[in-house]
């Protein structure tokens, strides 16, 4: 497996975790379900004829279990980087699940801040092609990564 691939199923790991985190919050299911679902159904799998990118699915379950267990510190980094008026509940819930994948890999895991931040300003293009999504997505996570890894700036 070439370093390329590697990089690309880390990426695709990424999208696929914001995904879980979105559906575990919009359906209430556990963390095991949605993991278990995305594995055996996601990764690799075939749907009409297109086949769904390969993820690399340690890298997808560190996300997502750093992302439930940290939920709240994560939150709190998130709502400190938001304007005032916007909390973290109030905004989009895809948005809202990116900043705690993003955030996940910043408290927990040792990927340099700026490869987190271009990963996931990437995710947000992927959600948001037309909109002003990534470039908010961009400074919110540029304020939480220099403060989970101030000594990376």
């Amino acid at each position: 497996m070439t370093k390329t691939d590697k990089k690309q199923m880390k990426s695709t790991a990424r999208l696929y975790a914001v995904q879980a985190l979105f559906q575990m919050e919009s359906s209430g299911q556990t963390v095991e379900a949605v993991q278990r679902e995305f594995e055996e159904h996601r990764f690799g799998a075939v749907y009409e004829g297109d086949e769904m990118a390969e993820g690399d699915a340690s890298h997808f379950r560190a996300i997502l279990d750093h992302a439930v267990t940290r939920q709240a510190r994560i939150d709190q980094m998130t709502d400190r980087a938001l304007v005032a008026k916007w909390p973290i509940d109030r905004i989009d819930p895809v948005l809202r699940a990116l900043f705690r994948a993003a955030g996940a890999e910043l408290v927990e895991m040792a990927t340099p801040p700026k490869v987190v931040i271009t990963e996931f300003v990437d995710v947000a293009k992927a959600f948001f092609p037309e909109g002003k999504e990534s470039k908010f997505v961009n400074a919110v996570l540029d304020h939480m990564a220099r403060e989970a890894k101030p000594e990376a700036f």
